[in-house]
Order: C-alpha cells, then structure tokens, then sequence
C-alpha cells in the first residue's frame, strides 16, 4: 500500500488512482477511532492554517470540514461570500489571494462553477480541497459513502449500488459513480428520464426508470434530493406525483425480497425521495454517513498536509 497520495490536491474522484482512495480509506479508519475515544483531538496539523472558502450555502459539508481541521489542531479560518468583498465585485483569484497572503496552507472551496478549485489549484500554492464545484464533482462526500459501505459490508468490490434521484443535476452521483466503480461496484443510476444525463451511459453504468426493478436490483441504494435550486425548468409535473413514483418508503422496501441499505448525503426532503419511516429505520445508515465524514476529511487533510 502506498504510504502518500499522488496529487496535491483534492479536486475530484477522476484525478485520483485507486491506491489513492484505499489510502484515504484505510487513514479514515484510524482517524474513526481517535474521534471516538474520550479525548478526540490529535496534534497532527498544529502548524497548519486552513482556510473554508464557501461560495454556496452549505451546513453538513462546510461543519465537517471545521471539526476535522479543528480535530488535528489546525488553525481555521472561515469565509463566507455572503459577507464578503465578492459582493463588492471582487475576483474569485483575488479573494484567495488575499487569504492566502495571510499564510494559509491549504482551501477547502465550494463553488457554484464547474472547475473553480481546478482553476485556483494552477493559480495558488496552497492545497485546494474540492467540497463541490457546480454540478461536477463533491469528491469527500463519495468517499465518505465508500467508507459507510465498505464499513457494513467488509468490501465494496461486486456490491451493487443505485444511485436514486436528481442524477442530473448532482455533483455527488458523478463522484460515486466514479468512486464506486474504482472500488469494483456495479453502479446502476434511476430516476426519471428527464433527469438523467444524456452522457449517463458513456460512464457504463447500468441505467432504470422503474424504481421497483431498481430496488430489487440493487444492495445500496444512495438517495439523492431533487435540487429545486439548480432546476430552471420543470422536469416533472409535481413534488407529489415525484413522490409517488420515485419515493421510496416502507411499503416498497416490504416488497422486496431482500434487506438493502439506505444512505442519503443530506439534507432529505422527507416526504419526497424518502419517507420518514425509511429515513430513521434500521436499513438507514444516514447518520453512519455523517460521523464517517468528520474521519474522511480528516484524513484527506492530513494526507495531503504531507504532500509537497
């Protein structure tokens, strides 16, 4: 196994090697048991400062990011464009710079743009962590899922996993799609037609329509929420009639002939893709996900941390 990632940055599942994400994986292992005893915090990045650069509305990603730093005793700085000079006009390049003119070593960004972070990372020194740029990529959150999967099952490797929902309007299927196929998942997408890409079956994932054939298919199904805020059309007739097709709630799970787990990246539209008895059922493994991220990002952070 290799002992340092081979990119100095974060900027998507696509960039990195297998070797990459088994290393994370295995280093959020140990970082899970140091987040679970008694005294939570490790001297590990004491002399670095880290900068959280959010230019979208975040509260699970940009929370996480802020324990894990502050677990391995990084300084953190946290901005916010909301209150900042970019309301003022002010250049996504000259706002890093000034930030990073007060010695930060690493970012950890989101932004509304495809390729923000892969732009900044040719332009900056520090270490650019991806935390979703657009509709393109949110490389910490597939691996926070391989490791919740990994975690029940033992493996990844032959496991089939759907991922449910707004496909095309989702940062995070195409880092599971690219992330899950790396670890030897098959990878099944499913929702409605009008919201699956049209590139969808140039990543040889298998493709459905039918919720039902989907949920019988698959071990994992990953359920994402219908992102009202990226849709400027319809591409359904209503949340109601979506729910009724593509909700999946206890009845459709009873009907099958097997148990299959239930994840969701947050934050759930109840009601919608999944219904609260779902949700907080013992087949969910939501909350798993969000205690894995904190172990995730830490190790993310200190792996590339040692990096040049």
């Amino acid at each position: 196994m290799q002992k340092k990632l081979s990119v100095r940055h974060l900027l998507g599942i696509k960039n990195i090697t297998t070797d990459d994400i088994e290393l994370i994986l295995d280093t959020a292992s140990s970082f899970k048991e140091v987040i679970n005893r008694p005294i939570k915090k490790v001297p590990s990045l004491r002399d670095i400062t880290i900068a959280n650069i959010f230019f979208e509305n975040s509260t699970r990603t940009r929370l996480s990011f802020e324990l894990a730093e502050k677990r391995l005793s990084a300084d953190v700085i946290n901005f916010s464009a909301s209150g900042s000079s970019v309301k003022k006009g002010e250049t996504l390049l000259d706002t890093v710079n000034n930030i990073l003119a007060m010695k930060v070593d690493m970012v950890v960004m989101r932004h509304s743009s495809v390729g923000a972070p892969h732009f900044l990372s040719r332009h900056v020194k520090a270490h650019i962590i991806n935390a979703g740029d657009g509709t393109h990529e949110h490389p910490t959150q597939a691996l926070l899922d391989a490791f919740s999967i990994k975690e029940k099952f033992g493996t990844i490797a032959g496991k089939k996993v759907c991922i449910f929902g707004d496909i095309l309007h989702s940062r995070v299927a195409l880092s599971n799609i690219f992330c899950l196929q790396k670890l030897g998942a098959e990878v099944m997408v499913c929702g409605p037609p009008t919201l699956l890409p049209r590139y969808i079956k140039d990543l040889d994932v298998k493709v459905e329509t039918n919720l039902n054939k989907a949920l019988q298919w698959c071990d994992v199904a990953n359920v994402l929420r219908i992102q009202l805020e990226r849709q400027t059309i319809k591409y359904f007739p209503t949340l109601r009639e979506y729910a009724l097709y593509y909700g999946i709630n206890r009845s459709r799970l009873e009907h099958l002939d097997k148990e299959i787990l239930i994840m969701h990246p947050g934050p759930i539209n109840r009601g919608i893709e999944l219904s609260s008895d779902v949700a907080d059922s013992k087949h969910s493994i939501i909350l798993d996900q969000v205690e894995n991220g904190v172990a995730i990002r830490m190790a993310v952070l200190y792996l590339l941390a040692g990096m040049p």
